[in-house]
């Protein structure tokens, strides 16, 4: 099981203190510091997310996690044409489609690829000319990953968050639908990852979902991070990852 390690917090604290202070000498928290201490403690791929607001991660900082670390870079952007001349610019190894509302913290559900087919389908063809591998980031829904591998992406990322932030009844349900949806994407021939509020606790459950290559993980990660730092808490992931196989 591989694992990405997002690192959009990691900016969220820098912009705290320096987004009104573009002159500042050294900002801090190091994105790209970051990411190097995400690879010393075993990560397999960073993920960033480049939002149109631009509330964490700018544009240089994807550029520099490209040139900089000497691991597959996963891009996280909206559905737009804006986003997708960034990605052309960064040219990360792979481009996680998701949703975007301004009103939202972070990204909250999956994107709605079924009701957007024409156009995701020509975003996908974009990306894939510039030989980035592109990824849906959907709920775990049958007509979701329909569309998902109607539009021509290779891979989905299944959102956990439900499964993540629910008890009892409804978090078995939605297992469930993970599992369901997982099924049915790699009878579709698409490659399977997960991703959104997934904390240590959750990974004995998360490993029960068929045919899941990778799981991208960060809140809990950077949260860690502030006691044990963030190369220890991707070690410590990376282990219960291991020991659950």
């Amino acid at each position: 099981m591989l694992l990405g390690v997002n690192i959009d917090h990691v900016a969220t604290l820098r912009q705290a203190r320096y987004a009104g202070e573009p002159t500042a000498a050294v900002p801090e928290p190091s994105v790209t510091d970051a990411a190097r201490a995400a690879m010393q403690g075993g990560a397999d791929s960073i993920t960033l997310h480049v939002r149109e607001d631009r509330r964490h991660m700018q544009e240089e900082d994807a550029l520099a996690v490209r040139r900089e670390i000497p691991l597959p870079l996963n891009l996280e952007m909206g559905a737009t044409e804006s986003m997708l001349d960034v990605a052309c610019r960064v040219l990360p190894d792979y481009a996680c489609l998701v949703p975007e509302r301004r009103q939202e913290v972070t990204t909250e559900g999956g994107l709605d690829v079924a009701s957007r087919r024409e156009e995701l389908g020509e975003l996908v063809t974009a990306l894939t000319a510039q030989k980035v591998c592109v990824s849906m980031f959907i709920d775990p829904d049958a007509e979701q990953v329909e569309a998902s591998a109607a539009v021509g992406a290779p891979m989905v990322e299944l959102h956990t968050g439900r499964f993540a932030n629910t008890a009892g009844s409804e978090h078995g349900q939605e297992l469930k639908r993970l599992i369901a949806a997982a099924d049915l994407a790699h009878s579709l021939g698409l490659e399977v990852h997960a991703g959104h509020g997934i904390r240590l606790s959750h990974i004995p459950e998360v490993m029960r979902i068929p045919h899941l290559t990778e799981l991208n993980i960060g809140h809990t990660l950077i949260s860690r991070a502030v006691f044990v730092g963030l190369s220890q808490a991707v070690r410590e992931m990376k282990q219960a990852l291991e020991q659950s196989q």
